[in-house]
């Protein structure tokens, strides 16, 4: 049974997936252990109150594990898994593709429409920008195509970065042609690195989580000085060239409060910020339909976009009474 289809009193004794194992203090002095078990749909709470270092060894944050017990949604506490038992999970028992969430797309066919993109990339600097940084044979290609591209909140998950960068850049491309003035190559070149610094601001292993440099320098700063030092290595790249393209590194967050230490001053760099927006917050949809149960068409409120998801579709919902209907009706 997936997480999303857990209601209240269903018994469990199947194989999830450690999403987070926290061991911490009690007030007594004594330990518990503060688990999130889930699979590709969602995560639920669990704790175990009782042989903690044997628990521990059993749920190590990434790993599967057998859980029987049962699912219970307290009106204090809210959803939660009472565990009876925890057992290795053995290989045959489980399918490791419901465990773990991953793109909806073949990332070789992404990894095709990469290559594609790169190639209508005409300015000669800025070829030879990218191809430092996504030759098939290069270190960063290797980490960039299998990177998550966020923690929690969108395309979290192997492959992530390569989606909505993709995804981003493609959408940059096809409304550079629409609105004057912009730099295609430009926005297309920055789109495609404005994430670079996540390769190093978050682990590829599970669970995903954010590293020390992360922690410590933010992923914006990262990706600056990643992009910085290539360019400085390239023989005659133009200045005001690596200017643009920094610039929308540095300010692609949009504001302030949200981690770019500029706010977006020239037209490709507002262009890539408002598709990175966007793009973070329909893979939020993404992530909250895959959680949401069958049925439902409403989610709870998700802080990435402010407020619950509607997924009905077309002709699902009521329609309005119109003045017709009532003159009908009265009739």
């Amino acid at each position: 049974m997936l997480v999303r289809d857990l209601q209240h009193g269903s018994d469990l004794d199947q194989v999830l997936l450690v999403r987070e194992a926290d061991r911490r203090q009690r007030r007594d002095g004594g330990e518990f252990l503060k688990l999130v078990l889930g699979d590709r749909t969602g995560g639920v709470p669990a704790m175990i109150w009782d042989d903690v270092a044997q628990a521990l060894e059993l749920c190590r944050a990434g790993s599967p594990v057998h859980v029987v017990g049962r699912y219970e949604v307290h009106q204090r506490w809210g959803a939660q898994i009472a565990i009876l038992k925890l057992k290795p999970a053995l290989d045959g028992t489980f399918e490791p593709a419901d465990l773990h969430d991953g793109p909806p797309r073949r990332v070789d066919h992404m990894e095709a429409d990469f290559r594609e993109l790169l190639a209508t990339v005409q300015d000669p600097h800025l070829r030879r920008l990218l191809d430092t940084f996504f030759g098939e044979g290069s270190e960063t290609w290797a980490l960039y195509r299998i990177a998550p591209a966020a923690k929690r909140y969108h395309q979290a998950y192997l492959h992530g970065l390569l989606e909505h960068c993709l995804t981003v850049a493609q959408a940059v491309s096809a409304i550079s042609a629409t609105f004057p003035g912009i730099d295609r190559d430009v926005a297309v070149t920055g789109a495609l690195l404005h994430d670079i610094g996540k390769l190093e601001a978050y682990t590829c292993d599970a669970p995903i989580d954010m590293t020390d440099d992360g922690r410590l320098q933010g992923e914006i700063p990262l990706g600056y000085y990643r992009v910085r030092r290539v360019i400085e290595d390239l023989p005659g790249f133009p200045a005001e060239l690596a200017q643009s393209v920094l610039h929308i590194i540095l300010s692609h967050h949009g504001a302030l409060e949200h981690g770019s230490p500029v706010v977006p001053a020239t037209r490709e760099a507002t262009l890539v910020h408002m598709i990175d927006n966007l793009g973070g917050r329909l893979g939020s949809f993404d992530r909250i339909e895959k959680e949401l149960p069958p049925g439902q068409v409403w989610s709870g409120f998700d802080r990435a976009i402010g407020g619950g998801a509607y997924f009905g579709s077309a002709g699902t919902s009521a329609a309005p009474i119109t003045a017709e209907d009532r003159r009908s009706q009265a009739a």
